[in-house]
């Protein structure tokens, strides 16, 4: 009797011990299930972003070949300015008025007509746009770079645009819209300080992408330039103007640079502006 007892017991035993493990199975094999189904989607998700990205890549490698490309063309219509054969009456007087009033030292570089037609046109753009030590405009054979500042763009570690930086910006679009050829570049560009854990940035990627995209916005949905026209680029902390071991040259590093292309002949008439 206390024999077939105990053979109950043993069976009750492992009755219930089956029944525990099936269930921590059935749980076990659901959380499984689950994980295979959310790694699926971040595959998925993950693939999305790498073809994203490899389109922007291309598209802006595309846009480097072509300011190339463009740049190589204008070597030979600049021989013709060269030569006086390219450039109105009109506007050689408005290069001359213009170059009166640029420092003697900046004339000094200039040893060529190309040169001095860059150098008249960044004049005339930057007291356009409006003397400010946080705003670089340079020339170079047609291509128009405007380098901004982030303490004029943005507040530190965030994307969106400061207001005061608008009428900046409306005028680079009126330049832009004024000729529907032009392609503009912004590019987004961060000191290498890593981001702060509790940032909702990933890295300076992440901030120097949401930047330029940011700029891009404003410039399509609040001043009507062609999206088509429009290219974001986030070039992180990799190429820098300045030292980031202290704070000036860091400063220097968080930059948006715009970079606009237009044609030959809306380049000489920059001149006239």
């Amino acid at each position: 009797m206390r024999k077939s007892f105990v053979l109950t017991a043993v069976a009750l035993g492992i009755l219930s011990t089956s029944c525990v493990s099936k269930k921590k199975f059935t749980a076990l094999e659901d959380e499984l299930n689950t994980t295979k189904s959310e790694l699926l989607k971040t595959r998925v998700e993950k693939d999305e972003c790498e073809e994203k990205y490899a389109k922007i890549e291309e598209k802006v490698d595309n846009y480097y070949a072509k300011i190339n490309a463009l740049q190589d063309d204008n070597d030979s219509k600049l021989e013709m300015v060269e030569n006086l054969t390219a450039m109105s009456e009109k506007n050689k007087a408005a290069m001359r008025k213009t170059l009166r009033n640029v420092s003697p030292e900046k004339l000094a570089g200039a040893k060529t007509l190309s040169d001095s037609i860059d150098l008249a046109i960044a004049y005339n753009l930057t007291k356009s746009f409006g003397e400010d030590e946080d705003i670089e405009v340079n020339v170079d054979k047609t291509v128009v770079q405007i380098t901004i500042s982030d303490k004029m763009l943005f507040k530190s570690g965030s994307y969106w645009v400061n207001p005061k930086a608008y009428p900046l910006l409306k005028r680079i679009a009126e330049v832009v819209k004024s000729e529907p050829s032009m392609e503009v570049l912004v590019e987004g560009h961060t000191d290498s300080q890593t981001i702060k854990k509790e940032s909702y940035l990933e890295d300076n990627w992440d901030l120097s992408v949401r930047r330029s995209t940011s700029v891009v916005r404003i410039l399509q949905n609040k001043y009507k330039v062609e999206g088509k026209q429009l290219i974001a680029s986030g070039r992180s902390s990799y190429l820098p103007i300045a030292d980031n071991k202290d704070r000036a040259g860091r400063e220097k590093n968080r930059r948006t640079r715009i970079i606009i292309l237009p044609n030959l002949d809306k380049f000489l008439a920059m001149l006239e502006e």
